[in-house]
């Protein structure tokens, strides 16, 4: 067991922002948010403000789009559980729990392990560093905050 709050708050499962210790279950919480994210276009837990994120997270609701299928949606229930002792992967039955549920029922586990699985899309690559699949944002402007308060012990640094 942990006690660190690190991670993107989107992602924090509860137990983390409640400070309450945690273990693997977190990544369980996580997938949920991931698989939840690549099937909206947008994760579960949103607002301006991290504070506004958790306090989304630990209060448990969850609004499914209207395309998400009933087998989507029960799995993502199950793995944005806030009780742990509910929570999908960290059941008695482990990763089973996950691996036999109906949405991924026509997923060959076996071959996703041999990496036999062909990718759904493959975006286009000119090669190493091509950043044409990313937006362009203009950068912001470098801010450096002057202060003499410390100036003595950072002199020659």
């Amino acid at each position: 067991r942990t006690w660190t709050l690190c991670g993107t708050p989107e992602y924090l499962a509860p137990e983390i922002i409640l400070s309450k210790g945690y273990n693997k279950a977190v990544d369980w919480w996580a997938l949920g948010v991931l698989v939840y994210e690549m099937a909206a276009g947008y994760p579960p837990f949103f607002a301006d403000q991290p504070i506004q994120i958790y306090e989304k997270i630990v209060s448990g609701k969850v609004r499914f789009p209207s395309h998400f299928s009933s087998d989507l949606k029960d799995l993502l229930r199950n793995l944005l559980q806030v009780d742990l002792t509910k929570r999908f992967g960290n059941l008695k039955n482990g990763v089973n729990d996950i691996k036999s549920h109906k949405w991924f029922a026509t997923t060959d586990w076996i071959q996703v392990y041999k990496k036999e699985v062909e990718a759904p899309f493959v975006p286009k690559s000119k090669g190493p560093g091509d950043p044409s699949n990313f937006d362009e944002y203009e950068e912001e402007p470098l801010r450096i905050a002057s202060s003499e308060k410390c100036a003595k012990e950072f002199a020659e640094f």
